[in-house]
């Protein structure tokens, strides 16, 4: 984990990868309570015996489950220690290039490419994040995420 004790720190490393999480489980269960949570209940996520015989050969989690893992596997790569308060501001750029099966372990490798200060002791952080999918050739997202932050 890189740990930077401001977030004006940052700003001496744009161009830099910023770290690498642990790898998760992705879980039929956290699969299942995504579901629930947005009413998407595609068999190809909710119904292991059906997906076993689909294109995938096995059930996989929703692009936006992936997607949502981002927050946490950024969050286990990179800390700021003065920080007071972050928010997601919004996304340059999402691709899902490889499915996430259950049970697969992904992991989060982040490269801090934009860093504009805010007023009220902010910034405005663009972080290139890549999903790795383990055993996998392909990532399972690439994204670009925007957070405000403010120490």
């Amino acid at each position: 984990m890189r740990e930077f004790d401001t977030i004006a720190e940052m700003a001496n490393h744009v161009g830099e990868e910023l770290g690498t999480s642990d790898w998760m489980v992705v879980t039929q269960s956290m699969i299942d309570m995504f579901a629930d949570a947005t009413g998407d209940h595609q068999w190809i996520h909710v119904d292991p015996e059906r997906a076993a015989k689909g294109p995938f050969g096995a059930t996989i989690a929703h692009g936006f489950l992936t997607l949502s893992l981002l927050p946490k596997l950024a969050g286990d790569a990179v800390r700021i220690k003065n920080q007071k308060m972050g928010v997601n501001y919004g996304l340059n750029r999402v691709r899902f290039t490889a499915p996430v099966r259950a049970g697969s372990r992904v992991r989060g490798r982040a490269t801090l490419v934009g860093f504009e200060p805010l007023p009220n002791n902010g910034a405005q952080v663009t972080t290139s994040v890549v999903i790795e999918l383990e055993g996998s050739d392909k990532p399972a997202c690439v994204a670009e995420a925007i957070a405000r932050r403010y120490a």
